[in-house]
């Protein structure tokens, strides 16, 4: 059991890393366009305090923390070349503050109010 609760840890702190790494990445002008786009996607959603689907949700609300995001990042790393990865993974190590998404929480509430407006609308048109 110890040495499972050992690796799950090792991954988790690799995942932070590797998200950090993704948010570095992002800004880089020598990431192709198509990792960024992804990279910064990915960095985006894992940073940012506000989910697609809240943990509040039995079941679903942990899908996207244990499913999504991991591989989000697999699916990032694997467009962005090795070398690069590997010096922004290292930069990532030596960065102290983990950065933060302004721009991801507004996405994700501008979709949920239109999602509920959608809702709404289809609601309203069933009643009458």
């Amino acid at each position: 059991m110890g040495l499972k609760l050992n690796w799950l840890k090792r991954w988790a702190k690799a995942l932070k890393r590797d998200v950090v790494a993704l948010w570095i990445a992002a800004r880089d002008p020598r990431t192709p366009w198509y990792a960024k786009v992804v990279a910064a996607a990915v960095a985006a959603y894992a940073l940012s305090p506000v989910d697609l689907i809240p943990d509040f949700v039995p079941v679903l609300g942990y899908l996207d923390d244990l499913i999504l995001v991991p591989l989000g990042i697999a699916l990032a790393v694997r467009l962005i070349p090795p070398t690069l990865m590997d010096e922004y993974r290292g930069l990532a190590v030596r960065r102290e503050a983990r950065p933060g998404s302004r721009a991801a929480p507004i996405i994700i509430v501008a979709l949920w109010l239109v999602a509920f407006a959608v809702l709404a609308i289809w609601t309203f048109e069933q009643i009458r």
